[in-house]
């Protein structure tokens, strides 16, 4: 399969398109993709050190080629190819496949229940009344994250000055909704605390000047009053800053 090229022809019939690689060993997915023209095809030469292509080398060395199948094509635009590749990964779960990340905008357009779609197209936009710190996940967050993966990746690691200490609360916040509310019980210096992206607690100890804070889950009267609500106008002026105060 390794000599296999798309024609001219068939490439311009396929337009852009998503494929899956399946092991032949287990006869399960391992790897889901977009793209268009040669792309599909990419994977079975490529000398890179990512796990899709650890895997390719791994079935190739048993003799066997993975299966490469075509998932739908003829699709009208990028867009299309990322929202349905986005979509794939959600329901296989991105912690069975090689991808190393969710799909494109997964947590706008992926999979979510009907409530926080709801949430985000409704907009329910509020004014904080406590002294809070909002964080922006970007990369971080994703629809049916555990617990822990939205406290860890929303507690640290950010660089603050010492207003940090005026703010009680701690907001979650993803495309402009607040996913999360805790309140903050100590700032530490990066990397100082236990965190279940970086358990030897060496990645963010390269961050200097760069804090998380502890804390836990607000009270439940705090969290019904914001969770699932609209933020996003507190950036306003500040559309790239991923953290901003409100009240302190």
């Amino acid at each position: 399969m390794n000599s296999l090229r798309l024609t001219p022809h068939i490439i311009k019939k396929l337009g852009y398109y998503v494929y899956l690689y399946i092991n032949p060993i287990d006869n399960k997915i391992f790897y889901v993709g977009k793209g268009r023209g040669n792309r599909v095809l990419e994977h079975l030469k490529s000398n890179s050190e990512t796990r899709a292509a650890q895997i390719v080398k791994e079935i190739q060395a048993n003799g066997q080629s993975p299966l490469v199948e075509i998932l739908t094509h003829g699709l009208p635009d990028e867009d299309a190819a990322y929202k349905i590749e986005a979509a794939v990964i959600d329901v296989i779960g991105v912690d069975n496949l090689a991808n190393a990340v969710h799909g494109w905008r997964s947590g706008f357009y992926g999979r979510m229940d009907i409530k926080q779609l709801v949430s985000i197209y409704h907009e329910e936009r509020l004014e904080i009344d406590e002294p809070a710190i909002l964080i922006k996940l970007i990369w971080s967050y994703h629809y049916g994250m555990s617990d822990t993966e939205l406290y860890d990746g929303t507690r640290g690691v950010w660089k603050l000055g010492k207003r940090r200490n005026n703010a009680k609360y701690a907001f979650a916040v993803y495309e402009g909704i607040v996913r999360e509310v805790y309140e903050i019980q100590q700032w530490f210096p990066a990397g100082s605390t236990f965190n279940s992206r970086d358990p030897e607690n060496q990645k963010f100890q390269e961050y200097p000047g760069r804090w998380e804070f502890i804390g836990r889950v607000a009270a439940s009267g705090l969290r019904k009053k914001y969770l699932l609500k609209s933020v996003g106008h507190y950036w306003g002026k500040h559309p790239r800053s991923p953290v901003i105060y409100a009240n302190c």
